[in-house]
């Protein structure tokens, strides 16, 4: 089967800028330009949340590894970190001081990247929100900033028309890409971080080695590409673009597999669920969109096949170099036919405790930080009503 529209959320009152989902894909966040965050319940029937807390739009949004924390960066220059349920509790830092276009955790959920129009990219702890430094070479505003998936690396994209990929341990820049011909939207590390890919204004999306530092792969469309996601298989690519349509290209083949129409104006994100079978769109039309992704995986553990080989494709593509950064490479099995039973049901059960401990020490962080802000609140209501008792009892000595 084709990608398919399996549901469609309104709730926004103005264009939606970022859209992820949460680990256990129970739950989507999606912020927008009317300044909220939107938490939609996959559930038939569950009411969605709304976020409020931002001054000004919201650019960008993501789940924690673990799904009980989401990061938002606003126009208003600060980060909000959210518990994801009902009370819809936050802290806030100012983190840069321009607008925050892009909020990114590393894969252990301890660090927070961030990227914004003051040309910075910075780096926080998410307990505390602690600063630990910026990457500052860029000389236009940062849109989008990653950490590589063993977080080693950071890749960043500007305006400045370049991809700069930093080395986290040296905080130095390793390598600029400078091949776009317009600024570049978004950035992002293939599921193996051997590869990364950019979508820029100048209608193309761009896949680099990065332990060459060359071209692999280069697509040639006809509108501005918003924003990509790879697939968890790393496979395949899905693109968002202003032509209002989002394009799956594949990347074993170097072509364009599907173009898929449903939103009226610009398509503005995209981004794959954790597992690959749903990837969901926002657009300036104010509407949140789920697919289906419908690709065929293979019962021998192989990569990701789709089961139609390109009858739906429409739009142009170029196809550059061939891919060879583990792409091409089949998937092993992930267990040895002569494992011992029980001692791998005895590791996914510590996998299964540690995750459960990770997500305890996430909400259990954000917690504190709640009640940290709440406390340096009241502490300075209790200095501001000190002083104006000062005031009042000088003013009758007087």
């Amino acid at each position: 089967e084709d990608p398919s529209l399996e549901r469609h959320f309104r709730g926004h009152r103005d264009a939606v800028t970022s859209v992820d989902f949460s680990l256990n894909k129970k739950q989507l966040v999606s912020g927008s330009m009317d300044s909220c965050l939107m938490i939609w319940s996959m559930k038939p029937q569950m009411r969605a949340y709304r976020f409020v807390g931002h001054k000004d739009a919201v650019m960008c949004v993501q789940f924690s590894p673990s799904g009980h924390l989401v990061a938002s960066g606003s126009r208003d220059k600060t980060v909000r970190l959210w518990i994801p349920s009902v009370k819809g509790e936050s802290t806030v830092f100012k983190a840069h001081t321009a607008t925050v276009r892009s909020v990114h955790f590393s894969s252990d959920g301890q660090s927070i990247v961030t990227a914004s129009d003051d040309k910075t990219v910075k780096v926080w702890t998410v307990h505390r929100q602690k600063f630990l430094f910026s990457l500052s070479q860029h000389i236009n505003w940062v849109r989008c900033a990653r950490f590589s998936p063993d977080g080693r690396l950071i890749v960043s994209s500007s305006d400045d028309k370049t991809v700069k990929l930093w080395d986290k341990t040296s905080r130095e820049c390793i390598h600029s890409f400078c091949e776009h011909g317009g600024f570049v939207n978004h950035v992002d590390f293939h599921p193996t971080g051997t590869c990364i890919a950019a979508a820029g204004t100048d209608s193309t999306v761009k896949v680099w080695d990065v332990r060459m530092n060359r071209l692999l792969q280069h697509y040639q469309g006809n509108s501005v590409v918003n924003s990509l996601s790879f697939h968890p298989s790393g496979n395949y690519l899905v693109t968002a673009s202003n032509d209002s349509t989002l394009k799956i290209l594949d990347l074993q083949e170097g072509r364009l597999l599907y173009t898929l129409h449903g939103h009226q104006g610009p398509a503005t994100c995209v981004a794959f669920s954790r597992a690959g079978d749903l990837f969901a769109s926002g657009g300036s039309d104010e509407q949140v969109m789920v697919w289906k992704t419908n690709f065929d995986t293979a019962d021998d553990g192989d990569v990701v096949k789709p089961q139609k080989s390109g009858s739906s494709v429409a739009g142009t593509h170029h196809t550059g170099s061939e891919m060879d950064c583990g792409i091409h490479h089949k998937k092993t099995r992930t267990l040895d036919s002569g494992r011992n039973h029980e001692q791998q049901e005895e590791e996914n059960s510590l996998a299964n405790t540690l995750g459960h401990i990770m997500e305890q020490l996430d909400v259990l962080t954000q917690t504190v930080s709640i009640l940290e802000q709440r406390l340096t609140l009241t502490e300075d209501k209790l200095k501001e009503c000190l002083e104006n008792q000062q005031k009042i009892i000088q003013n009758k000595t007087n």
